[in-house]
């Protein structure tokens, strides 16, 4: 897995799947999936909103859609409702990009958060173990199955 962090504003992660487009934008955008990797959340992804559902069922996310291209783009907006101490700060935004690599069947996963700089706590929050954490268990759960 790469990362990169430009800035605590701007964080990519970058990581190759051993999947295809279709299957990596069903577990980013389906709830079935992404209870298993999202650390418990459930999301709900259409063309306008993304809405994330915690655990217990509490809203974690209730977030606009900015750009939704099947099976290749999705970017939402994302404010982190799931901490009392996270959920002031201003709206931020993630970006899942879906692009094929040269080995037939694997395809890289760039997930980029940006728009954190009014919001340097769930910039701190997500840095690093964070993001890389779900990415990581994402990769896990379509190449063998389980999650981390």
């Amino acid at each position: 897995m790469t990362t990169t962090t430009t800035s605590l504003a701007t964080q990519v992660y970058q990581i190759f799947i051993k999947a295809t487009p279709e299957r990596i934008w069903e577990a980013i955008t389906t709830p079935e999936f992404t209870r298993q990797f999202f650390y418990g959340a459930e999301h709900t992804v259409s063309a306008d909103r993304l809405v994330s559902h915690g655990p217990e069922g509490d809203v974690w996310g209730d977030e606009e859609v900015f750009d939704y291209d099947p099976p290749r783009r999705l970017s939402h907006g994302w404010r982190s409702l799931y901490d009392p101490e996270l959920a002031p700060e201003p709206q931020s935004r993630v970006t899942w990009e879906i692009t094929d690599s040269d080995d037939p069947g694997v395809c890289m996963l760039t997930v980029t958060h940006d728009r954190l700089d009014g919001s340097p706590k769930t910039a701190a929050n997500v840095s690093g173990p964070g993001w890389m954490h779900v990415v990581s268990s994402l990769k896990s759960l379509l190449e063998t199955g389980s999650a981390l």
